[in-house]
């Protein structure tokens, strides 16, 4: 026999769920799921790519998959929606094949969902089980509004289903109601509870899919909110909330009020880049996309590579400069290739373009011995180098492994210093394949909010492969040279990080935001993102 978890997977937000939820995750020979996007959840909370097709000498087609096998529990083969008896038989089943399974669940498994009806199948076959709770929407989805449900002077709560028939006089009272599957009927419950006894001025607010950067919430009073939710075309998965405790939201909300609240951003990067970038994005609201626009290749001749790594390990060089992380990983790769380490080093000067380029000789082990003081860039890194002295340099040769599309001014720079340079193709930038068709309309017509562009190379390829973003994207650019390389390609730099460093990028663009933000609030209008405003409209560039 197998074993079951019956997980909860919360509200939405997959930064919700339990540290014992992601470890069965990582574990389970089967999850059984239950709503569409539990899928792309897995493979988010395992770090999983998508499923690929593969197709074999004769044609046919298959489909392959990293992880665990993804079993829906929320339709059968026939596309008819299970019973909860339907889903437990799926759960057994695969229990019995003596398979590791999570049966993930929405919200809570033992609250307002199945788990009950499911585990008691589990018990009766002899399967042992266990119930890991998760956070339910009861709760987070108001506290994602800015709603606590209990204060100092409202201590009651009642949850309300209201798919069935409910003696709302039983409701009269002033405590907090959190009425679940009300959507529909909100306006005939407002009514009964303004009929039981409850003032028509209560304070109601309704969040639809909350805790995810789509969460929408309406804030109105019982009289009010069957019109105002028709309005706002509020529509299922909601929770709302009635009572004083909605007064606070006014000071409390934290989440719809992020500084990219809800923004599309495009991130044209290489895929082993764009993590870091992501992450903090997210942090502030926005909702990333990552689009690959190069990928990092070895030159197309290596004997260049190979005769300066010989040179350096016979002492040829006084200095090695890495511009970027890149280049640290091509030279490391050279050494892995000639069974070298990082004793090859000794006596070598270790120069790094920028904190990212050293972290990643560090690494290594290494240490370098230059960073530039000021302006981490090539221009910095020129204005802390040292001129060649032939009475304290024993050689006065650098070797400088680069890209191939690399600007000559370093080279240019420590040749008026007084030093010779190797320089060195380590890696090819190659322009990546397109996006697909939705991607590059949308990122023509504009319904991105704003790109980030980390590179020059960035934005060339990107107009390359998909086209030039929309007038009313906001574009924020890494530094000086990316922003002219933008502007020759006819696009208005909005943000420009104060230094060039992807962490400075994101809280440029939140910095922005926020701004963007304030002044919608203080002109009385309503906060909107730019991809919902006129091209017209579109504030000047700026930089910070």
């Amino acid at each position: 026999m197998g074993w079951v978890a019956f997980v909860g997977s919360g509200p939405g937000d997959p930064a919700l769920l339990t540290v014992r939820a992601v470890d069965l995750l990582r574990e389970a020979d089967v999850v059984v799921t239950e709503l569409p996007e539990h899928a792309g959840l897995v493979r988010t909370v395992l770090g999983l790519p998508e499923p690929r097709t593969v197709v074999d000498e004769d044609g046919n087609e298959t489909t392959e998959a990293e992880g665990p096998e993804l079993v829906d529990g929320g339709f059968g083969q026939d596309g008819q929606p299970l019973t909860h008896a339907s889903r437990a038989k799926v759960v057994v089943k695969h229990a019995k094949r003596g398979m590791r399974v999570v049966r993930l669940m929405g919200g809570d498994p033992f609250l307002y969902a199945s788990g009950p009806e499911e585990a008691q199948a589990c018990a009766k076959a002899g399967i042992g089980f266990e119930i890991v709770p998760g956070i339910s929407s009861v709760t987070a989805v108001p506290a994602y509004a800015g709603i606590p449900l209990t204060t100092k002077t409202n201590r009651d709560v009642a949850v309300v289903t209201c798919g069935e028939r409910v003696d709302w006089s039983r409701f009269a009272d002033d405590r907090t109601l959190v009425l679940l599957s009300a959507v529909g009927s909100i306006s005939e419950i407002a009514r009964a509870l303004v009929e039981a006894g409850r003032p028509g001025t209560t304070p109601v607010a309704m969040t639809s899919t909350g805790t995810t950067t789509e969460q929408v919430t309406v804030r109105s009073t019982l009289d009010s909110i069957g019109a105002d939710a028709r309005a706002a075309r509020m529509a299922p998965p909601a929770i709302t909330v009635v009572g004083d405790v909605v007064d606070l939201r006014e000071a409390l909300s934290w989440f719809e009020t992020k500084p990219l609240f809800g923004w599309r951003v495009l991130v044209p990067r290489t895929k082993e880049q764009a993590g870091s970038l992501t992450s903090r994005l997210r942090g502030y609201g926005a909702v990333p996309e990552e689009v690959p626009t190069i990928s990092v290749e070895p030159p197309r001749n290596p004997q260049q590579m190979d005769k300066a790594v010989r040179g350096l390990v016979e002492g040829r060089y006084e200095w090695i400069a890495f511009t970027s992380v890149n280049a640290v990983k091509a030279v490391r790769e050279k050494f892995e290739e000639y069974g070298l380490d990082a004793r090859a080093f000794s006596g070598l000067k270790i120069a790094a373009v920028g904190e990212k380029t050293a972290a990643a000789i560090a690494a290594w082990g290494l240490r370098a011995d230059l960073v530039p003081s000021g302006e981490q860039s090539a221009a910095g890194l020129l204005a802390d180098w040292p001129p060649y002295d032939d009475v304290l340099d024993p050689i006065n040769r650098v070797f400088l492994p680069r890209a191939d599309i690399a600007t000559e001014n370093l080279v240019a720079g420590l040749i008026d210093l007084g030093w010779e340079c190797d320089d060195v193709t380590a890696y090819r930038t190659v322009r990546a394949t397109p996006p697909p068709a939705p991607t590059r309309d949308a990122i023509k017509s504009g319904k991105f909010d704003a790109v980030l562009f980390t590179s020059s190379s960035t934005v060339r390829n990107l107009v390359g492969i998909a086209g030039k973003p929309h007038t009313s994207t906001v574009i924020a650019v890494i530094g000086p040279a990316t922003a002219k390389t933008a502007e020759e390609h006819g696009l208005r730099v909005d943000v420009m990080a104060p230094n060039p460093s992807v962490e400075e990028l994101v809280e440029a663009l939140a910095d922005f935001g926020s701004a963007r933000r304030s002044s919608l609030v203080e002109a009385g209008q309503p906060v909107t993102r730019p991809s919902e405003r006129k091209a017209s409209t579109r504030r000047k560039a700026t930089s910070s």
